[in-house]
Protein backbone atom coordinates (compact mmCIF):
# COMPACT_ATOMS: atom_id res chain seq x y z
CA UNK A 1 0.00 0.00 0.00
CA UNK A 2 1.22 3.50 -0.69
CA UNK A 3 1.72 5.25 2.59
CA UNK A 4 4.18 7.53 4.27
CA UNK A 5 2.40 7.50 7.60
CA UNK A 6 2.51 3.70 7.97
CA UNK A 7 5.34 1.32 7.05
CA UNK A 8 4.32 -1.98 5.46
CA UNK A 9 6.56 -4.86 4.46
CA UNK A 10 5.27 -4.87 0.89
CA UNK A 11 5.16 -1.14 0.39
CA UNK A 12 7.99 1.15 -0.55
CA UNK A 13 9.04 4.01 1.66
CA UNK A 14 8.83 5.00 5.27
CA UNK A 15 7.93 8.28 6.86
CA UNK A 16 7.99 10.56 9.78
CA UNK A 17 4.87 12.39 8.55
CA UNK A 18 2.10 13.39 10.93
CA UNK A 19 -1.08 11.44 10.16
CA UNK A 20 -4.21 13.50 9.54
CA UNK A 21 -6.95 13.25 12.12
CA UNK A 22 -10.27 11.67 11.18
CA UNK A 23 -13.32 13.91 10.95
CA UNK A 24 -16.34 13.17 13.18
CA UNK A 25 -19.13 11.53 11.15
CA UNK A 26 -22.64 10.45 12.10
CA UNK A 27 -22.50 6.98 10.55
CA UNK A 28 -19.90 4.25 10.30
CA UNK A 29 -18.57 3.53 6.81
CA UNK A 30 -20.63 0.32 6.80
CA UNK A 31 -23.84 2.15 7.77
CA UNK A 32 -23.21 4.77 5.11
CA UNK A 33 -22.55 2.09 2.48
CA UNK A 34 -25.66 0.14 3.45
CA UNK A 35 -27.69 3.34 3.10
CA UNK A 36 -26.17 3.85 -0.36
CA UNK A 37 -27.03 0.25 -1.37
CA UNK A 38 -30.60 0.66 -0.15
CA UNK A 39 -31.01 3.92 -2.12
CA UNK A 40 -29.86 2.12 -5.29
CA UNK A 41 -31.89 -1.04 -4.74
CA UNK A 42 -28.70 -3.11 -4.38
CA UNK A 43 -28.29 -6.08 -2.04
CA UNK A 44 -26.28 -6.03 1.16
CA UNK A 45 -23.99 -9.02 0.72
CA UNK A 46 -21.40 -10.56 3.01
CA UNK A 47 -18.72 -9.85 0.39
CA UNK A 48 -19.55 -6.13 0.35
CA UNK A 49 -19.61 -6.02 4.15
CA UNK A 50 -16.25 -7.81 4.31
CA UNK A 51 -14.70 -5.37 1.82
CA UNK A 52 -15.90 -2.35 3.83
CA UNK A 53 -14.32 -3.88 6.95
CA UNK A 54 -11.04 -4.59 5.13
CA UNK A 55 -10.71 -1.18 3.49
CA UNK A 56 -11.63 0.79 6.61
CA UNK A 57 -9.70 -1.29 9.14
CA UNK A 58 -6.59 0.80 8.36
CA UNK A 59 -5.77 4.04 6.60
CA UNK A 60 -3.73 3.41 3.48
CA UNK A 61 -3.58 4.46 -0.13
CA UNK A 62 -4.00 1.39 -2.32
CA UNK A 63 -4.86 0.11 -5.76
CA UNK A 64 -7.18 -2.81 -6.51
CA UNK A 65 -4.31 -5.27 -6.93
CA UNK A 66 -2.84 -4.35 -3.54
CA UNK A 67 -6.24 -4.88 -1.92
CA UNK A 68 -6.64 -8.24 -3.67
CA UNK A 69 -3.24 -9.37 -2.29
CA UNK A 70 -4.52 -8.80 1.25
CA UNK A 71 -7.78 -10.69 0.80
CA UNK A 72 -8.35 -14.43 1.33
CA UNK A 73 -7.45 -16.64 -1.62
CA UNK A 74 -9.94 -18.69 -3.63
CA UNK A 75 -11.24 -21.57 -1.50
CA UNK A 76 -10.72 -19.68 1.79
CA UNK A 77 -13.60 -18.20 3.76
CA UNK A 78 -14.46 -14.59 2.86
CA UNK A 79 -12.96 -15.00 -0.64
CA UNK A 80 -13.97 -12.13 -2.94
CA UNK A 81 -13.48 -12.40 -6.70
CA UNK A 82 -11.51 -9.83 -8.69
CA UNK A 83 -14.60 -8.53 -10.57
CA UNK A 84 -16.47 -8.08 -7.27
CA UNK A 85 -13.54 -6.13 -5.80
CA UNK A 86 -13.40 -3.78 -8.82
CA UNK A 87 -17.19 -3.32 -8.87
CA UNK A 88 -17.34 -2.70 -5.10
CA UNK A 89 -14.47 -0.18 -5.18
CA UNK A 90 -16.46 1.78 -7.78
CA UNK A 91 -19.51 1.60 -5.48
CA UNK A 92 -17.39 2.86 -2.55
CA UNK A 93 -16.39 5.87 -4.66
CA UNK A 94 -20.00 6.46 -5.77
CA UNK A 95 -21.13 6.22 -2.13
CA UNK A 96 -18.59 8.86 -1.08
CA UNK A 97 -16.54 6.44 1.03
CA UNK A 98 -13.39 6.49 -1.11
CA UNK A 99 -11.71 8.91 -3.49
CA UNK A 100 -10.02 7.62 -6.62
CA UNK A 101 -7.13 9.37 -8.34
CA UNK A 102 -4.58 8.53 -11.00
CA UNK A 103 -0.96 8.09 -10.01
CA UNK A 104 1.59 6.90 -12.57
CA UNK A 105 -1.12 5.48 -14.82
CA UNK A 106 -2.98 3.48 -12.19
CA UNK A 107 -6.05 4.11 -10.06
CA UNK A 108 -5.25 4.72 -6.41
CA UNK A 109 -7.89 4.84 -3.68
CA UNK A 110 -7.96 6.61 -0.33
CA UNK A 111 -10.53 7.21 2.40
CA UNK A 112 -12.85 10.11 1.74
CA UNK A 113 -15.68 9.62 4.23
CA UNK A 114 -14.70 10.83 7.68
CA UNK A 115 -11.39 12.17 6.46
CA UNK A 116 -10.38 15.82 5.95
CA UNK A 117 -9.55 17.37 2.58
CA UNK A 118 -5.81 17.10 2.02
CA UNK A 119 -3.11 16.95 -0.62
CA UNK A 120 -0.09 14.76 -1.26
CA UNK A 121 3.66 14.77 -1.76
CA UNK A 122 4.72 11.82 -3.95
CA UNK A 123 8.31 10.57 -4.02
CA UNK A 124 9.16 9.40 -7.53
CA UNK A 125 12.05 7.28 -6.18
CA UNK A 126 10.52 5.19 -3.38
CA UNK A 127 6.88 5.67 -4.54
CA UNK A 128 5.72 6.83 -1.11
CA UNK A 129 2.84 9.23 -0.61
CA UNK A 130 2.74 11.79 2.20
CA UNK A 131 -0.53 13.50 3.12
CA UNK A 132 -0.58 17.12 4.22
CA UNK A 133 -3.05 19.91 4.87
CA UNK A 134 -2.36 23.54 4.07
CA UNK A 135 -4.60 26.39 5.09
CA UNK A 136 -2.60 28.70 2.79
CA UNK A 137 -3.32 26.42 -0.17
CA UNK A 138 -7.04 26.40 0.63
CA UNK A 139 -7.08 30.21 0.91
CA UNK A 140 -5.22 30.49 -2.41
CA UNK A 141 -7.74 28.13 -4.05
CA UNK A 142 -10.62 30.29 -2.79
CA UNK A 143 -8.94 33.50 -3.92
CA UNK A 144 -8.30 32.12 -7.42
CA UNK A 145 -11.85 30.77 -7.65
CA UNK A 146 -13.29 34.14 -6.57
CA UNK A 147 -11.19 36.01 -9.12
CA UNK A 148 -12.68 33.79 -11.84
CA UNK A 149 -16.21 33.90 -10.42
CA UNK A 150 -16.03 30.18 -9.72
CA UNK A 151 -17.29 28.26 -6.71
CA UNK A 152 -14.64 25.68 -5.77
CA UNK A 153 -15.90 22.51 -4.09
CA UNK A 154 -12.64 20.62 -3.74
CA UNK A 155 -9.26 20.14 -5.32
CA UNK A 156 -6.60 17.48 -5.79
CA UNK A 157 -2.91 18.34 -5.65
CA UNK A 158 -0.09 15.83 -5.90
CA UNK A 159 3.37 17.36 -5.76
CA UNK A 160 5.94 15.00 -7.27
CA UNK A 161 9.58 15.05 -6.23
CA UNK A 162 12.13 13.23 -4.09
CA UNK A 163 11.64 12.71 -0.35
CA UNK A 164 14.31 13.52 2.22
CA UNK A 165 15.20 9.83 2.77
CA UNK A 166 15.80 9.20 -0.94
CA UNK A 167 17.59 12.51 -1.38
CA UNK A 168 19.98 11.82 1.50
CA UNK A 169 20.64 8.26 0.22
CA UNK A 170 21.47 9.74 -3.17
CA UNK A 171 23.84 12.27 -1.62
CA UNK A 172 25.52 9.53 0.44
CA UNK A 173 26.14 7.50 -2.71
CA UNK A 174 27.69 10.54 -4.41
CA UNK A 175 30.03 11.18 -1.46
CA UNK A 176 31.05 7.48 -1.42
CA UNK A 177 31.81 7.62 -5.15
CA UNK A 178 34.19 10.53 -4.53
CA UNK A 179 36.19 8.59 -1.92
Amino acid sequence: MLSKSDRHENSPGASSGTPLEAVQVSQSPLERFEEYLLSRGLRKTEQRRFLVEQVFSRHEHFDADQLLEQLPKKGDSNYVSRPTVYRTLKEFVDAGLLRRFELNGRSVFEHDYGYPEHDHLYCVKCKSLLEFQSEQLTLLREEIARSHRFRARSHRLIIQGVCQDCSSRRNQRRRQDLV
